[in-house]
């Protein structure tokens, strides 16, 4: 048995409209879900550190500009008070940003030998936003400190 198919010609215009349908529904399909999503996004990138655990407040010093008039590159430092000792050291600080697609921004380690606990380098960031810094310490304790960045337009505000 065979059958018979019939090809119908395409016109230039109607391919057009339509690979332009089918790439606007690939787009819409893919896109995240807004700030449901990011939030959703955060707290399992921080959880994969901390797991149960609560951070507390103190021992790090995150230092960012209030405002970031670049968000593709905004400068931050640390620093986190601990003797550096073979028992009390910091054996890790990871660095979240809120509001950026993913979160985990970047992840520093040390051990006795680091001598202090401190980096510093560059983030980008999608848009104004929290960044948290996460020290797990030797003996297991999670200190964490937060700030909001202001990023900006074009200097001009937004």
């Amino acid at each position: 048995m065979t059958a018979k198919v019939e090809l119908m010609r395409v016109g230039r215009r109607d391919f057009v409209r339509g690979a332009t349908a089918v790439a606007a529904m690939a787009a819409i399909i893919s896109l995240p879900g807004g700030p449901a999503h990011a939030e959703r996004n955060l707290q399992e990138a921080m959880k994969s550190v901390t797991g149960d655990a609560k951070p507390m407040e103190g021992k790090v010093s995150l230092t960012l500009p209030e405002i970031a008039e670049n968000g593709n590159t905004v400068p931050f430092s640390f620093t986190v008070e601990s003797p550096m000792s073979d028992t009390d050291y910091v054996k890790a600080v990871h660095i979240f940003a809120s509001g950026n697609p993913r979160p985990d921004v970047a992840s520093f380690m040390f051990s006795p030998a680091s001598g202090k606990a401190a980096a510093n380098s560059r983030m980008r960031l999608a848009k104004t936003q929290d960044v948290i810094a996460i020290a797990q310490m030797s003996d297991g304790k999670l200190y964490m400190a937060k700030r909001t960045v202001k990023v900006t337009i074009g200097g001009c505000g937004g």
